[in-house]
C-alpha cells in the first residue's frame, strides 16, 4: 500500500511533482496549484492510499524534488 499526502495550500506551482508523477498530480488551471488525483481532503491535506506499488518510485521522486517540501509518501 502505498499513501501519499499533499498539502496543497503551500504549493508555489513550480510543476516538479506532474513532471516526475504524471499519473498521481495534474496542475490545477484555476490557481496553478498542484493536485492530487482521486485524494481526499482533511483539515488542509489531500491524502490516496493506493495497492499500487508501481506508483512509489515517481511519487518518491516528486517528493524529494518539491522544494517546499509538503509532498509525504509511505508505503506499507
Amino acid at each position: 500500500m502505498v499513501i501519499i499526502t499533499l498539502q496543497r495550500a503551500k504549493c508555489i506551482g513550480c510543476n516538479y511533482c506532474v513532471e516526475l508523477a504524471p499519473a498521481q498530480f495534474q496542475m490545477s488551471k484555476k490557481d496553478g496549484k498542484s493536485v492530487l488525483l482521486h485524494s481526499k481532503e482533511k483539515k488542509g491535506f489531500f491524502t490516496i492510499k493506493s495497492p499500487d506499488e508501481t506508483i512509489f518510485d515517481n511519487s518518491i521522486k516528486a517528493k524529494e524534488a518539491c522544494p517546499v517540501k509538503i509532498i509525504d509518501v509511505k508505503q506499507t
